[in-house]
């Protein structure tokens, strides 16, 4: 086992609300292929595909953490790692009847509080534009440099 990780079931994490529905966050909760490959095309705008998520994760993740109103999946984010002391943020999804009200910055918060209980000493996102405010001001982040080549 790598510094820090946990392979068990998430523990739930905080809730908030969407229109007077509490939103559950689950570290490392369960969730089917099916309704994360029909938010990730939402969020991402593409067509649905069938990607195994499960596998994904299990095979290469600190954790993710979903975001439910009642049975309905409505946020996820990825937390990928190099296995020691940097994390990072991939996938942050949110269905769109939940935008605007806190589900992003709850999946993050989730995420920040796990990567910091695994041991980690970094959280990475990288992201475009528009989101900002949400990475900045919501949840914390600060601007650094960085580098990416598209590949």
């Amino acid at each position: 086992m790598l510094r820090g990780h946990s392979r068990g079931v998430g523990r739930c994490g905080q809730s908030s609300r969407v229109s007077g529905k509490a939103i559950i966050y689950a570290w490392r909760g369960a969730f089917d292929n099916s309704s994360l490959n029909a938010l990730h095309a939402e969020g991402f705008d593409h067509e649905l595909l069938e990607d195994d998520w499960k596998a994904q994760v299990h095979e290469h993740s600190l954790g993710w953490v979903c975001a439910r109103d009642g049975d309905e999946l409505v946020g996820f984010v990825n937390v990928v790692w190099d296995g020691a002391i940097h994390a990072f943020i991939l996938d942050t999804l949110v269905t769109a009847s939940a935008r605007r009200r806190g589900v992003a910055t709850g999946l993050v918060a989730v995420a920040v509080t796990e990567a910091r209980a695994a041991g980690c000493e970094w959280l990475h996102v990288d992201f475009e534009e528009h989101l900002r405010a949400l990475y900045f001001d919501a949840c914390g982040f600060t601007p650094t440099s960085a580098g990416l080549i598209a590949l």
